[in-house]
């Protein structure tokens, strides 16, 4: 059987296609974050259940009917798939939805069935076809084709051919949330795993109680990862022309930078690194303007507002993923598994050359001709200065945060959905020393 699944990826307009008997096509975002399935529109052959369930992300929601429909996901049916019919309307077009990657427990549809008749896709699959492995695989990348320009494959039991070493990867162990309800796909960073564009180890600490290293969730419905406040000031803060401005599609501020620095980040994890290519580090091609009209770029790991959790300290989304092939076990967490299925982890494989990340960024950043410098500034005179910053910005963050989420009931994650609008006012520029050199590479 062939598990692979073709997908189109660009920002957070995840697609492939969801088929029911009535041969009904849907188009579905795909975030790994989330964990229920919803169709907006109606659904040949579908048959209610009686039941009524709601998704409330930090910006949209979804509810409705809970409805059972034949499901076909690539050469994989499954019968009597529970999903929300969604009424059609400006925010959620007639045959679109979401289909989503996440844990069972963390279904809103399961949780009005506490029985396998609510499981979410990925169990029903698991659960009828036995044979499957128990995992989930997704490889975003790029191309050249600006109708395309972020390709990707997600695949249901099976790894991608020519990417067969990712199962030889470190097992990186799925932290159990003490709230079953908001279980992600999370694992452990290494520690003093995060090397910034100087080259020296950016510090964080966890606010998960009890840990010395950061928490991590994956979730490719994140186009812009959410990471801590100091690691966002440590990466864009003393770059010429950075800005923590407003964004209307990202309901808050967000760093913005000129197009044309070059910055490389790494993470490491279960000891290996992970350098992300800095054309996704520095974010262009999103229709965002400076005060003086000309277009700059957006940084891509950004301060954690929203989304933040006492549980897990950051989000790596679809920025983090282009440049590493991710796969899921499910393991014991799919309904019905025996006391002998092993554990659920997470393995990665990384994607990204940094010598050809940097060819990439001079080719399409700065026309062809390298005029970055190689040898990286320390920063540490500047400690200080970074630190307070850091802070006052952390403060601001906390502040927004906190009300956020006593808003809410359980935790929500914020996705963007649109590119940031143009003619964005700046916000006072940020305390921190400035590097002044031009088209520095970092």
């Amino acid at each position: 059987m062939s598990g692979i699944t073709r997908t189109s990826l660009w920002e957070d307009n995840n697609s492939l296609f969801w088929l029911t008997r009535g041969a009904c096509v849907v188009v579905l975002s795909c975030p790994s974050g989330s964990s229920d399935l919803w169709v907006a529109g109606n659904v040949p052959s579908a048959q209610s259940t009686g039941k009524t369930a709601s998704v409330t992300y930090a910006i949209g929601a979804a509810s409705g009917s809970i409805m059972t429909a034949a499901m076909e996901f690539d050469e994989y049916s499954v019968q009597n798939q529970a999903f929300i019919s969604v009424a059609v309307d400006s925010d959620h077009p007639a045959n679109m939805g979401v289909i989503g990657l996440g844990p069972n427990s963390a279904s809103e549809i399961y949780e009005q069935f506490d029985n396998d008749a609510g499981d979410n896709p990925l169990n029903r699959i698991f659960e009828t076809n036995t044979s499957a492995p128990n995992y989930l695989t997704v490889l975003l990348g790029r191309s050249d084709d600006t109708d395309n320009p972020y390709p990707g494959n997600l695949t249901v039991g099976e790894v991608v051919a020519g990417y067969e070493n990712i199962t030889s990867q470190p097992k990186l162990s799925v932290l159990q949330d003490q709230d079953t309800g908001g279980q992600h796909w999370q694992t452990l960073l290494d520690k003093d795993g995060i090397i910034g564009p100087d080259g020296e180890v950016i510090q964080a600490q966890s606010v998960v109680e009890g840990l010395d290293q950061l928490v991590v969730v994956f979730d490719t419905g994140f186009s812009l990862p959410q990471v801590p406040t100091a690691v966002a000031s440590a990466i864009y803060s003393r770059v010429p022309g950075a800005s923590f401005v407003n964004v209307a599609a990202a309901s808050g501020n967000v760093w913005t930078l000129p197009c044309n620095v070059e910055l490389n980040v790494t993470f490491k994890f279960g000891g290996v690194s992970f350098p992300v290519n800095p054309l996704d580090t520095n974010l262009g091609a999103l229709n965002v303007k400076g005060s003086d009209g000309n277009e700059v770029c957006v940084g891509s790991f950004q301060p954690i507002t929203t989304a933040a959790s006492s549980t897990f300290d950051m989000i790596l989304g679809m920025a983090f993923l282009r440049n590493a092939y991710l796969l899921v076990d499910l393991g014991d967490y799919v309904d019905g598994s025996t006391a002998s299925t092993a554990d659920p982890y997470i393995q990665l494989l990384t994607l990204t050359n940094p010598a050809e990340a940097h060819k990439d960024f001079v080719d399409q950043r700065l026309g062809g001709v390298d005029n970055t410098d190689s040898t990286a500034q320390k920063i540490k005179p500047y400690l200080p200065y970074i630190i307070a910053g850091s802070v006052a910005v952390a403060i601001l963050m906390i502040v927004a945060a906190a009300a956020c989420l006593g808003s809410r009931k359980r935790r929500q994650y914020q996705h963007l959905h649109e590119p940031a609008p143009a003619g964005l006012p700046v916000y006072e520029q940020p305390p921190f020393p400035r590097y002044q050199r031009p088209h520095r590479r970092y």
